[in-house]
């Protein structure tokens, strides 16, 4: 039975303006803990926006976001302790390229956790080698694939302990051979119980691993439902329609 303790994040009436356009027109959602919610949509519909609002790296121009009971667009609330449970991977690796593989994941576990040098090692190696990249530790980003890059990545948002980890069109980035691998993480995430929300145009990774797809069309979620019901039995003629061009 889930109770409103298991809801991690709650979203209400949310709304994002850039200048004269609207981009996000009052979206409600509800993430629970271990909840995966894959955020589908053409581009341009506020899928994005969304996500990263979630995390306020957009600030919404209207509406509410509570994050584990807090309301975090509260300008009271220090976001920066907040954004250390919330993992994000984006489209871009964002790794720093004069340091190590094994340096960029123990970087921000010893600033901002405190961690002792030794102990933020250990975590780093044993989720390096949970992604079979251990033997890349000492390597530097520009001696990595595109594929690789992106497992660290998200290894590296691991090493933070995050309570929910957020995907930004992680895979867009790649050549299509190296998509299988990053999924594959992923997906392992999801099966360890890991919270997840995650925006992508990879519909096989939607329809096995989220437990509910959400469809945003003009910056509103205009469809959700678990993965079955929203490939196998469409409501919305939008969503009917954004299906029957990328399936």
């Amino acid at each position: 039975m889930n109770t409103d303790k298991d809801i991690l994040i709650k979203v209400q009436k949310l709304h994002k303006r850039f200048g004269d356009t609207e981009v996000l027109k009052g979206i409600n959602a509800e993430i629970k803990k271990g909840d995966v919610l894959v955020v589908v949509g053409a581009s341009g519909s506020g899928k994005s926006t969304f996500l990263r609002c979630l995390n306020l790296l957009e600030e919404p121009t209207d509406g509410q976001i509570f994050f584990e009971g807090t309301d975090i667009t509260d300008k009271s609330v220090d976001i920066n302790l907040h954004r250390q449970k919330m993992g994000m991977v984006f489209q871009q690796f964002n790794l720093f390229p004069h340091m190590t593989v094994l340096r960029n994941m123990t970087i921000a576990p010893m600033k901002l956790l405190k961690l002792d040098k030794k102990t933020a090692e250990d975590t780093a190696m044993k989720l390096l080698e949970k992604v079979g990249l251990q033997d890349r530790a000492n390597a530097y980003p520009s001696q990595l694939s595109g594929g690789q890059k992106q497992r660290i990545a998200i290894v590296r948002a691991l090493c933070m302990n995050p309570d929910v980890m957020l995907f930004d069109e992680p895979t867009s980035a790649l050549d299509p051979e190296m998509v299988g691998e990053v999924l594959e993480v992923m997906k392992q995430l999801a099966k360890d119980g890991m919270t997840m929300v995650v925006v992508t145009h990879e519909m096989g990774f939607a329809r096995e691993v989220a437990s509910s797809v959400a469809f945003v069309d003009g910056g509103v979620i205009v469809e959700q439902s678990d993965p079955k019901s929203f490939f196998e039995n469409p409501q919305h003629p939008r969503l009917k329609d954004f299906l029957s061009k990328v399936l």
